[in-house]
């Protein structure tokens, strides 16, 4: 067997390169019937917030072909309700658990960091920066280089772990966006968040969601996931996650190929629960046929 262990820096360190993506893995424990998350890389928690989210009304899913759109809003109980009632329950699972954090401006990015910060068993954070910011007529904080440094930075100066940012793939220029949070103190970034798009329901002429628009994820992604992740891993000094569109084995070593040196997995979950599980086994076996010792072989070897 292949040695499947991967090293992100600042204390993160996973058993093989398999993650699981926020908002569609729960808090793990709901999976636990249907396999062994502990053999997970890590688990990505739902975004969490500093107060408390109802979300956005219903409907707010739907599937579009290869894919699904949602707009879900960021449902959750707060940090403080995270840190009392599920954090006791996950503390002890034999994996990396990680917390996506979310907000609204700067300030609720730093206090929810700040209050995960003080939690022993959580090693690292994944700050989302797709979130609007009521501050700047709500402009999303990934969007402008100038104000995802801002809040990269606010949070560093909290947060003495590892500091993951996630990226949208909204924007212009992806490379700018990942050299402006490398410079604000990213320890690493995954890439990428939704894709905007919208469903239209033709015999009713309405929008499907009740928000109109929405995240599209699923398989329709990929292509575009994995243009961005090469481009952003020949531009930065720190790790890159993967993510988009990832269904299999194959889908996830491609993604290593292109420059990442972890993956994580989202939609898949909702069809298979146990994916994560055979996605690291299909990593182990595509690495034992191409006579690789190590998966950190993989990353980037993509030949051009």
């Amino acid at each position: 067997m292949a040695d499947l262990k991967v090293d992100l820096g600042k204390g993160l360190t996973l058993s093989n390169p398999v993650m699981t993506a926020s908002g569609t893995f729960g808090y793990g424990t709901e999976y636990a019937d249907f396999m062994d998350i502990s053999r997970l890389g890590g688990i990505i928690v739902k975004g969490t917030t500093l107060h408390h989210r109802e979300g956005n009304p219903y409907p707010r899913m739907a599937e579009t072909p290869s894919g699904m759109l949602n707009a879900v809003g960021l449902q959750n109980k707060g940090v403080d309700y995270f840190v009392e009632k599920i954090y006791p329950d996950i503390k002890d699972t034999a994996t990396n658990m990680i917390v996506n954090v979310s907000g609204s401006s700067v300030e609720d990015y730093v206090a929810t960091a700040a209050k995960i910060n003080e939690l022993d068993s959580i090693p690292a954070i994944e700050l989302n920066i797709s979130c609007p910011n009521v501050k700047q007529g709500g402009m999303t904080f990934g969007t402008d280089p100038k104000v995802a440094k801002e809040v990269v930075s606010a949070v560093r100066n909290v947060y003495s772990k590892h500091l993951m940012v996630k990226l949208t793939p909204n924007v212009t220029s992806i490379t700018d966006m990942a050299l402006a949070v490398e410079e604000a103190g990213a320890d690493s970034v995954s890439l990428i968040n939704t894709l905007m798009g919208m469903a239209i329901d033709a015999r009713t002429r309405r929008p499907v969601l009740s928000t109109v628009t929405g995240g599209l994820s699923g398989p329709c992604v990929k292509p575009v996931a994995l243009r961005m992740v090469w481009q952003v891993s020949k531009v930065l000094s720190v790790p890159v996650v993967g993510l988009g569109g990832i269904m299999n084995a194959t889908d996830a070593v491609e993604f290593l190929l292109a420059g990442a040196s972890a993956v994580e997995v989202g939609t898949a979950n909702f069809i298979n629960p146990a994916v994560g599980e055979e996605i690291i086994c299909g990593i182990n076996e595509y690495l034992d046929q191409n006579g690789m010792n190590s998966v950190t072989e993989l990353t980037g070897a993509l030949i051009v």
